[in-house]
């Protein structure tokens, strides 16, 4: 007699929770890693220390989840710290591509990326999850994933309301799910239970998306996720209007120096903030670490390759050694004041072969260096007025601060401008 091959087949088992038991490995048993989280934070990312963590995006589709985690990990790359973002429609074409929506391939979809995320988070790398994870029980085991594990685990609440999720339907699914073509669809005829007390609560119907990445940022900072430095805010040197008065009467008793062209042209890359995180002219510490290393290390690593220093003559070094603050004067003008001056040696030679790779005084630039004051001043700088050149020019001269303004009036989103690429 003969039979269909049909019949020879293995029957297909199903996703069901009760079919999981018939697939449970036991004999299996867990190898500890050799090498620390301590020492994967010193080499994985440029900001240092350990920063391991998941930021778990959850809310209705449409909400704004996959546009706010990749908003947060460009950020985040751009800032020296690793991350990486698991996507819901990302994970279902690769890793959980057998799971439909069922209540119970919900559940194991949403604990297989809990896993997954423990383990970037335990590579060091902040890792974003952005899921619907309609159930709160599903939630709750994440984190308790997380917690038995030691990292820290950050539920985000990506809030949105129904009609504006309706409106936005990017993929047309909710169109979709009233004309009754897609059924278990969360909002629609399957229930999101609202997280009750997430990290953060992100109102994406009335917040920009700079805004919740701000929110975001601010968050991984209190948790120290994220360090203080990382965001990079603008830091202007401008004496504040309150104070100004006060700053004026101040600098006319100061004892001074002049400055030139290039000196006073570097006062403004300074008050505009283009020199951020400097306070003012570099101290001998922050130049060995830009002449040697290109960047500055206290705080982290922060790209700087470019020495700000202010040079002097000896007889101004032995004139104004031991005072606590100098005026900075151009052209007769006393444009900013110099405190807790600290003076060190200028190593012209050292300098230039550093930078330039030569020291051929036959280079605009080093004959310049070679020809300046044979020592450098460090300190905190307060600058008295905006600095204009009247040139003509002045207009188009924005200051960081007034570009991010501009960009966002054109909708451009976040641009990076950097004055060493200028």
């Amino acid at each position: 007699m003969e039979t269909s091959g049909n019949s020879h087949k293995k029957p297909k088992l199903s996703n069901s929770p009760e079919n999981w038991g018939m697939h449970r490995a036991t004999n299996v048993t867990y190898q500890a890693h050799h090498v620390s989280r301590n020492k994967r934070g010193q080499v994985v990312g440029t900001r240092g220390g350990f920063r391991g963590c998941t930021v778990w995006l959850s809310g209705l589709s449409g909400a704004g989840k996959t546009t706010v985690s990749m908003a947060l990990e460009e950020y985040l790359v751009c800032h020296g710290i690793p991350c990486y973002t698991l996507d819901g429609d990302n994970i279902r074409q690769g890793l959980n591509r057998n799971l439909g929506f069922s209540p119970g391939d919900r559940e194991e979809n949403i604990r297989r990326i809990a896993e997954v995320a423990r383990l970037f988070a335990d590579a060091g790398l902040v890792c974003i999850a952005s899921f619907i994870s309609p159930y709160g029980r599903d939630r709750l085991n994440a984190r308790k994933i997380h917690e038995a594990a030691g990292l820290p685990f950050f539920e985000v609440f990506v809030d949105a309301p129904l009609d504006v999720c309706e409106q936005r339907d990017v993929k047309g699914l909710y169109k979709r799910a009233r004309a009754g073509e897609i059924r278990g669809f969360t909002g629609i005829d399957s229930e999101y239970e609202k997280p009750e007390a997430p990290e953060l609560v992100l109102k994406t119907d009335s917040c920009s998306l700079n805004e919740c990445i701000q929110q975001l940022i601010d968050l991984l900072q209190e948790r120290d996720i994220v360090p203080v430095d990382g965001s990079y805010e603008i830091k202007e040197l401008y004496v504040s209007e309150n104070k100004l008065d006060l700053a004026k009467a101040d600098v006319e008793t100061l004892p001074a120096v002049q400055i030139g062209k290039v000196d006073m042209q570097w006062v403004q890359v300074l008050a505009e903030g283009w020199a951020t995180p400097l306070n003012g002219f570099m101290r001998e510490r922050e130049y060995l670490q830009c002449l040697h290393f290109d960047c500055l290390l206290d705080g982290g690593v922060i790209n700087l390759s470019v020495p700000v220093v202010l040079p002097v003559s000896v007889s101004d070094k032995e004139r104004l050694d031991g005072v606590t603050a100098m005026a900075l004067v151009y052209e007769g003008r006393r444009v900013a004041i110099l405190r807790n001056p600290e003076f060190y040696e200028h190593r012209k030679e050292e300098r230039c072969a550093r930078q330039w790779g030569t020291t051929c005084k036959d280079h605009p630039y080093i004959k310049m260096v070679m020809e300046s004051g044979d020592w450098l001043i460090g300190g905190d700088l307060q600058v008295l007025e905006r600095i204009r050149w009247s040139d003509g020019l002045d207009q188009y001269r924005l200051t960081p601060t007034e570009l991010k303004q501009k960009f966002k009036e054109m909708n451009a989103g976040e641009v990076g401008v950097c004055w060493r690429c200028l």
